[in-house]
């Protein structure tokens, strides 16, 4: 079968690869959809991201769904031809964090298409791939394979909202307009927040927020005054969601955020300096966002159940044979939300 393998910055190529077999407690799936995350270009664009780095060839791709097509033994509630979402959250269920339920930091994680552990943990880019079956989440007649695939980032906006606590009736703000900070105001949303501001310096991105739901857009390039004014009596916003992974764009937030608010950092951007006494003087809580475990089948649900709307971030879709140039579309995050791949 054929798979899509990184072997350096720029050296994408779709090679074949030997097939598995399905084994007890396992299904087949044959893929359909994949979509390009951040760290995919991270590894096509550099080689990989901050000290992960790519030391020997490896399959990319975690955001896939697909259908059924054999059963490993024991198996059940699956049949073949169900179509299903497939997560690549796969943790040890042994370690100290999993066996205190966080699993999403695991000291042994199998995290599709992960550098971070040598020998590399190979992707889901590939035609056919064997799963656990409690990793697979039935998909519903009416969605997609690509809205499916992409239950993988609002999964890791729905952890992020559950970092924040409750934002019924919360006025959030999103900096950064890429795929994680358009799904958490989709996120964000169905918690009920009552106004939502996302903020980015690209217009094209800002419309995708638009198109799903944002109250307000500001392109912080040519309009950072539309933020500052948030900051008059110490802020105005209940919650920040920073998903640029940008300086400039925590600072300015910092200063937009209400006493007592809540930063949650989703965007990895390196090590940034922090205004402290923005943090002190108004009692500011920051809390990280990492992955996900058992959100990726609240987002299925979510999406089943026609509660969501993730269509108007999927902006383009390419056969697997011309992946080199979906992932450099993936990259123009001036005209580019969420790039798939597919592969039927």
């Amino acid at each position: 079968m054929k798979a899509a393998i990184i072997h350096a910055a720029k050296d994408l190529r779709i090679e074949e690869i030997a097939s598995q077999q399905v084994a007890a407690g396992q299904v087949e799936v044959q893929i359909g959809v994949g979509g390009i995350c951040g760290s995919d270009l991270h590894y096509y664009n550099h080689g990989g991201f901050g000290d992960v780095r790519l030391r020997e060839p490896m399959i990319l791709g975690h955001e896939v769904a697909g259908t059924v097509t054999a059963l490993g033994e024991g198996v059940s509630g699956f049949a073949i031809g169900d179509r299903v979402a497939v997560s690549p959250s796969r943790p040890c269920g042994d370690c100290a964090y999993c066996q205190k339920g966080l699993q999403n930091h695991c000291v042994n994680m199998r995290f599709y298409g992960s550098a971070m552990p040598m020998p590399h943990i190979q992707g889901a880019f590939r035609e056919r791939l064997i799963a656990e079956a409690w990793q697979c989440h039935k998909v519903a007649a009416g969605v997609s394979l690509g809205e499916a695939a992409m239950a993988e980032p609002l999964a890791v906006t729905l952890h992020a909202v559950n970092r924040a606590g409750s934002l019924l009736g919360k006025r959030v703000l999103i900096s950064g307009c890429g795929p994680i900070g358009a799904l958490c105001i989709v996120a964000a949303r169905a918690h009920g927040a009552r106004e939502i501001v996302v903020t980015d310096v690209m217009a094209g991105a800002l419309a995708f927020g638009e198109a799903v739901g944002a109250d307000r857009t500001i392109n912080v390039a040519d309009n950072v005054e539309a933020l500052e004014a948030y900051g008059a009596g110490k802020g105005y916003f209940d919650v920040m969601f920073e998903a640029s992974g940008n300086a400039r764009a925590l600072a300015s937030g910092l200063k937009a955020l209400a006493p007592r608010g809540i930063l949650v950092q989703l965007g990895l951007g390196g090590d940034v300096a922090l205004p402290q006494n923005l943090v002190v003087s108004k009692e500011i809580e920051i809390r990280g966002s990492f992955r996900f475990h058992e959100e990726y089948g609240l987002a299925v649900d979510l999406l089943n159940k026609g509660l969501v709307d993730v269509k108007p971030l999927i902006s383009a879709t390419y056969p697997l044979a011309d992946a080199v140039e979906a992932f450099e579309k993936a990259g123009n995050r001036a005209e580019s939300m969420k790039v798939q791949l597919k592969f039927e």
